[in-house]
């Protein structure tokens, strides 16, 4: 287990399942809730990300990295990263809930799942906070975006290092 500024970085576990997919909807529901309609925070769709994170973590594949944030017993936080198609590693998610932005949680966990080198991710472009953070640690927009059908409002723009 590694220490962070404030939480306990480690490994997920299949009994985690519950605690991160909730964690997962509560996180995304502060950073997108200004874009996704409120309509968008259903059973159904606290069901697909348990369904994911139960693959994810009963499953897992030898190219991803995942790990959870943890300060006292509660899961505040969550990273993974696996291959990239260009090479080098991708960044596919990292959240930390809002209380705890700005601890040193999110770099803790950034750095457990993405080392020093080139890598890739994707970011709403709404979100100037991520951004940031990215650009902190060195990453530059390289002009692609895409969008989902499924979470309209949301536009991302590829970022690498």
């Amino acid at each position: 287990m590694v220490r962070g500024v404030s939480a306990a970085i480690r490994e997920p576990q299949p009994a985690d399942v519950g605690a991160v997919a909730a964690l997962h909807v509560a996180a995304w529901r502060e950073t997108y809730g200004h874009l996704l309609p409120e309509e968008y925070f259903t059973d159904e769709v606290a069901e697909r990300r348990r369904r994911m994170w139960t693959q994810i973590l009963s499953d897992p594949r030898p190219e991803h990295v995942v790990r959870v944030a943890e300060l006292d017993g509660e899961l505040i936080g969550f990273a993974m990263s696996g291959g990239s198609d260009a090479g080098g590693r991708q960044l596919y998610m990292l959240y930390v809930l809002a209380a705890h932005h700005g601890t040193g949680a999110g770099q803790a966990l950034f750095d457990a799942v993405l080392a020093d080198g080139p890598a890739s991710l994707w970011v709403a472009r709404e979100n100037p906070r991520a951004i940031a953070f990215y650009r902190r640690n060195g990453f530059a927009f390289d002009g692609a975006e895409q969008s989902d059908p499924a979470t309209p409002g949301i536009v991302e723009a590829r970022m690498v290092r």
